[in-house]
């Protein structure tokens, strides 16, 4: 069993900070809904599709370090640890922003996985050769395949159909808002709590 894990938006909340940011640059009416989805739609449905790539850059690169993990996560990777349950983080990120200034949003995701005690021993303990950043989704899918993965849990539905995902991983969708409840053929949780009730509990049998 090896459970793989991905990094944005499934371990990494950035509703508020995607808001701050969009907030502090003048890009969006302080009162919109606090989430990277309305943020996003905002900026897509007024034709800035420019700047929404740019502001993410900004977020990955420079405010993910005020972002927080969501609910749970740590709790659920602290439990893969006492239980030995392998645990590995794949993530599709380029490595710089495809606009604005380059920041190293490898490096930025390196030190916020460091900051919240993922790499420290008394903590979570999670070896730096169990965390991928692959540069294209293709990268990520073979990450995947070859590390072995038994699970894997993303928040695209997307990714997780793709005709390429290795066939033999359980695919789990981590939707916290409740968007895609019909139309996918997907284990679906809203929680790290189920998350944890299923992988290290062993209530339900996803194997």
């Amino acid at each position: 069993m090896l459970v793989g894990v991905d990094f944005d938006n499934t371990i990494v909340c950035y509703d508020r900070v995607f808001h701050r940011a969009a907030v502090m640059h003048g890009l969006i009416p302080r009162d919109l809904p606090p989430t990277k989805g309305q943020v996003r739609d905002y900026l897509r449905r007024a034709g800035r599709e420019d700047q929404w790539t740019e502001l993410q850059g900004f977020v990955y690169g420079v405010m993910i370090q005020e972002a927080k993990p969501f609910p749970g996560v740590l709790d659920f990777f602290r439990g893969c640890r006492a239980r030995a349950v392998p645990v590995c983080i794949v993530s599709h990120k380029t490595h710089y922003p495809f606009e604005g200034p380059q920041y190293d949003l490898h490096a930025a995701a390196d030190r916020w996985l460091e900051a919240l005690g993922f790499y420290d021993p008394l903590q979570i303990g999670l070896s730096r050769s169990l965390v991928h950043f692959e540069l294209t989704k293709k990268g990520k899918l073979d990450r995947i395949a070859a590390m072995g993965c038994s699970h894997f849990i993303d928040d695209l539905p997307e990714f997780l159909e793709e005709a390429e995902f290795p066939r033999d991983v359980n695919r789990i969708l981590f939707d916290p808002g409740g968007v895609y409840r019909d139309g996918h053929d997907l284990a679906r949780v809203q929680t790290w709590e189920e998350v944890k009730e299923i992988l290290i509990d062993r209530k339900l049998d996803l194997s």
